[in-house]
């Protein structure tokens, strides 16, 4: 046998690529755990374990929610989703000019952080009667309630954002001669923004959770409308629907949220922890 091919028979034999284990898409992998427990309910609640008005079968909560007409339905959704959109507006843009007058600078937060940590700790159902004696029971305390839970965790991003960026960025700024509104926009901005859309994502969390407190302020539409009639009626299918469209329009609004962070922050090279499976 020549040398050469000697050689060649000698070299150790290529590894085989690794089998591709066959993969759900991701999206679909959320949807386990939710068809895995509506399974359970629906199992305990047809043994007759639990009884049906406590916990009816989510097969009957679909069907209650196809009794209650898509018109009825349509309004529900579109008087909270306005209610929530309003506030959470108002509340995340009060929310970015006071964490970010407190992110930059110290004499604010010394002047601001203090009263709104301690108004943060404040329960939502404890502002309602003093919204209702200032407002009375129209929209207007409605918005305001949604406003306030929308405003603390804005405040608590922005500020934590400007606050957290990195000194050795700010110190190359100041070498270029950078103005404080270029150093503020080029820099500071572009690295606090995480935080800031951290913020923002739990700022529209909350709003829909003080959504259901404020539509317990007289409402006669809504979601917080109709847990209130499920509750009063003793349908707990009823209350089941609200709760159940309640956490669908929860992960759409977040999933938006999610996808404009994507979009925003696209420039990061962020871990992945699919690169570990």
């Amino acid at each position: 046998m020549p040398p050469h091919s000697q050689a060649i028979a000698e070299l150790p034999a290529a590894a085989a690529p690794p089998e591709q284990r066959p993969r759900l898409p991701r999206g679909w992998l959320g949807l386990l755990l939710p068809a895995a427990v509506l399974l359970t309910l629906e199992t305990v609640a047809r043994a007759g374990w639990i009884a049906p008005n406590l916990l009816p079968p989510p097969t009957e909560v679909l069907r209650t929610l196809w009794s209650l007409g898509p018109q009825a339905l349509a309004g529900h959704i579109m008087a909270s989703s306005a209610r929530v959109a309003t506030g959470f507006a108002a509340g995340a843009a009060l929310g970015i000019a006071a964490g970010a007058a407190a992110g930059l600078s110290q004499r604010a937060q010394q002047l601001l952080d203090p009263s709104f940590q301690a108004l943060r700790a404040i329960p939502s159902l404890a502002w309602v009667p003093l919204l209702l004696l200032w407002l009375g029971i129209d929209e207007a305390p409605k918005l305001v309630l949604i406003a306030i839970g929308a405003f603390f965790p804005v405040y608590m991003g922005v500020a934590a954002g400007f606050r957290d960026v990195d000194r050795k960025l700010v110190e190359v700024a100041r070498l270029y001669s950078l103005s404080g509104a270029a150093l503020v926009r080029r820099v500071l901005l572009p690295a606090a923004l995480p935080s800031v859309l951290t913020g923002l994502r739990n700022g529209l969390s909350l709003s829909w959770m003080f959504m259901v407190a404020a539509e317990l302020i007289a409402a006669t539409n809504g979601l917080g409308y109709l847990l209130t009639d499920g509750r009063e009626t003793g349908r707990a299918d009823i209350v089941f629907v609200a709760i159940g469209l309640l956490a669908l329009l929860g992960k759409l609004s977040d999933t938006a949220m999610a996808w404009l962070e994507h979009r925003l922050l696209a420039w990061r090279d962020s871990f992945d922890a699919g690169s570990l499976a």
